[in-house]
């Protein structure tokens, strides 16, 4: 393996995502940190050095989510500096708004940005990772993607939008994409998924009230996002334990089906890196 891993960390300005940025800087890797602004990503950058982290490793990068176009940018920006990934961390996520919004690409914002912008972004960085003896998607799920369903007829909530439905169905299909990614794109050696725990970040009031420490629900995700360590492949993790995904994230048929819906989604035979 490369003595100087790369990492792509999406989500990397707050919560979960910077801690983990935090430590990985700490064992040595250069961090690609995805913010959705540069504004955000300029202030996690000064906590970072506040923080006492060696920052030359870290390499900002900005795109928004809520625009497939902007995920599209990324990836080349990625890939033009660094031909080879090892690790893409798809931990940006929102809890979603109380009332239906539609992104500027026509689909409800949950599902694109907790699902449909990191399927892009990881499906345009598959000849990245493939030059990486590690190839490795850590996917940060959650524990309430065993409550969700794939809406077949409406991904997009025309009818009965509920917040909290709109958010497991998300991280369902982020979950049942580590699956697809173990089984069907030979390009990646490894995916995983994770939970890492109720934590306190500013997602929590869209679920719980009492979080644990940011910090760790981090350690978790940052061992996965580690290339030195060993992990399941296509395995679903509760914190730092192997743990029982949901019957719909390993179903084949159903992970087939979002996997060409996803495509046909995101236009992604059209989006060439």
């Amino acid at each position: 393996m490369n003595e100087n891993p790369t990492v792509l960390l999406t989500g990397a300005s707050d919560g979960i995502g910077f801690e983990t940025t935090r430590l990985l800087l700490g064992q040595g890797c250069t961090v690609i940190a995805h913010a959705r602004t540069r504004e955000e990503s300029d202030e996690s950058r000064d906590r970072l050095v506040k923080s006492g982290v060696d920052t030359r490793k870290l390499r900002p990068a900005v795109a928004d989510f809520t625009d497939l176009r902007q995920v599209i940018d990324l990836a080349i920006a990625v890939t033009e500096t660094y031909p080879r990934l090892d690790v893409l961390v798809n931990n940006a996520g929102i809890t979603g708004p109380h009332g239906r919004v539609l992104t500027r690409d026509g689909h409800e914002q949950t599902i694109q940005v907790n699902y449909l912008a990191p399927y892009l972004l990881t499906r345009l960085l598959e000849d990245a990772l493939d030059r990486s003896e590690v190839s490795r998607v850590v996917n940060v799920s959650s524990s309430l993607h065993r409550g969700g369903r794939i809406n077949w007829n409406d991904l997009n909530w025309k009818r009965r939008y509920n917040r909290g439905a709109a958010y497991a169905q998300s991280k369902l299909a982020l979950t049942m994409m580590t699956t697809a990614l173990t089984e069907f794109r030979p390009k990646v050696r490894e995916a995983v998924s994770v939970h890492p725990g109720i934590i306190a970040t500013k997602m929590l009031p869209g679920y719980s009230y009492r979080g644990r420490p940011v910090t760790e629900g981090a350690e978790p995700v940052a061992r996965l996002a580690d290339p030195g360590a060993k992990v399941l492949n296509g395995g679903y993790y509760d914190g730092r334990l192997p743990a029982k995904a949901a019957a719909a994230a390993v179903d084949p048929d159903c992970v087939r089906k979002l996997w060409t819906l996803s495509e046909r989604l995101t236009l992604f035979d059209k989006r060439k890196v």
